[in-house]
C-alpha cells in the first residue's frame, strides 16, 4: 500500500510539472543530439518554429560555400542552403507540450509529424508518420 501511495504521488508531481510549463519555455537555442547543429526556436503569432542557425558541416570543403538541401524530396527545395533552413514548423502549445507541427530532417530530406516535450534543459522531439507510437525520439539540449 505504501508503494502504491508513493507511486501515485510521483505521478501527480510529474503530471503537474508538465502542465506548469509555459508556452514560451521552448523559445531559445538548442543543440541537436549529435551536437553538430544549433537550432533557434522562436514564436510567430501563437505557433513555434525552429531554424538551423549553425552547423558543423554547413559549408562545402572550400569553407565559404553553403551546403544545399540536396536530400530534399521536393526538387524545388534542393537549391536552398542549409543555413536558416526550417527544422520545426507550426507547433501549437497544448497541455504542456507542443503539437500539430512538422519536423524536417535535412540528413534524409524527410518531413515528419512531430510532438515536442520539454523537461528542464532537454527537449524531446518525437517524429512520426501518422502514428505517434511508431515514431522515433531524439533529444536536444538547450545551448548555453
Amino acid at each position: 500500500m505504501k508503494t502504491l501511495l508513493i507511486s501515485a504521488s510521483l505521478l501527480l508531481v510529474a503530471g503537474k510539472s508538465a502542465f506548469s510549463q509555459k508556452a514560451d519555455d521552448i523559445v531559445g537555442e538548442w543543440l541537436n543530439a549529435e551536437k553538430d547543429g544549433r537550432i533557434q526556436i522562436y514564436k510567430s503569432g501563437n505557433r513555434y518554429f525552429g531554424k538551423l542557425i549553425w552547423g558543423q558541416n554547413i559549408y562545402e570543403s572550400d569553407g565559404k560555400t553553403l551546403r544545399k538541401d540536396i536530400h530534399n524530396s521536393d526538387a524545388t527545395l534542393k537549391g536552398r542552403t542549409l543555413l536558416n533552413i526550417p527544422i520545426l514548423e507550426s507547433y501549437e502549445f497544448q497541455k504542456g507540450e507542443w503539437r500539430n507541427g512538422k519536423v524536417y530532417d535535412p540528413r534524409s530530406g524527410k518531413t515528419y509529424d512531430g510532438i515536442l516535450k520539454l523537461n528542464g534543459d532537454k527537449l524531446a522531439i518525437r517524429g512520426f508518420v501518422k502514428v505517434e507510437a511508431f515514431g522515433k525520439t531524439t533529444v536536444w539540449t538547450r545551448a548555453q
